[in-house]
C-alpha cells in the first residue's frame, strides 16, 4: 500500500487485529522511507452501489460519506466509535446483499435513522433533523412526541 505521507510504494504491517466485530481487519502500517504510521481497515465488498438522490441524480456511494453524516450526529455524544462503525457496516451490509445496484438515498436515511434511534437518542434527533429538514423548534417537538407516542420509527413524519 502507497504511503499517504510521502508516496512511497510499499508499506510495512505493523499490526493486524479484527475490528467491527470481525466484519474487518485494521492494519498498522509504518513507510520504511518516511517511517509515518498510519491505519488502514480492510473490509469484504459485494458490489459497486450507486445511490439514486431524490431530485433522480446517480452517483456511487460513498461509504465514508454515510459514515461521516453518522459521526456528525454523534458528535460530542459518549458513543464509543466502533459501536457506530458497526453499525455503518451492518447498513453497508445490508445495502449490499439486498441484490438491487440502484438505492434510493430515502432508503439509506431509513436505515441510518433505524440504526441511530437504537444507538443515541440524541443523535438520532440530530440526524432526523437534517434528514427531515426541520425548520422550526416545532419540527423537532412534533418529531420527539410523534416518536413517544408511536415507539414504532414511523411517527415524526409531520417534519416533512
Amino acid at each position: 500500500m502507497r504511503c499517504p505521507f510521502c508516496s512511497h510504494p510499499d508499506t510495512q504491517v505493523k499490526d493486524s487485529r479484527p475490528a467491527e466485530d470481525g466484519q474487518a481487519i485494521r492494519r498498522r502500517r509504518q513507510c520504511p522511507q518516511c517511517a509515518a504510521r498510519f491505519t488502514t481497515f480492510e473490509r469484504v465488498h459485494l458490489r459497486d452501489l450507486n445511490v439514486i438522490k431524490s431530485d433522480g441524480k446517480r452517483e456511487a456511494f460513498d461509504r465514508e460519506k454515510l459514515s461521516r453524516s453518522v459521526l456528525l450526529a454523534a458528535q460530542k455524544r459518549a458513543i464509543d466509535r466502533d459501536r457506530i462503525e458497526q453499525m455503518v457496516s451492518g447498513i453497508v451490509r445490508r445495502l449490499e446483499s439486498g441484490g438491487e445496484p440502484d438505492v434510493p438515498s430515502k432508503k439509506i436515511g431509513e436505515l441510518v435513522m433505524e440504526g441511530l434511534r437504537h444507538l443515541d437518542t440524541v443523535a438520532y434527533v440530530r440526524y432526523a433533523s437534517v434528514y427531515k429538514d426541520f425548520r422550526e423548534v416545532e419540527d423537532f417537538s412534533a418529531f420527539i412526541k410523534g416518536e413517544q407516542l408511536s415507539g414504532d420509527g414511523e411517527g415524526g413524519e409531520e417534519g416533512e
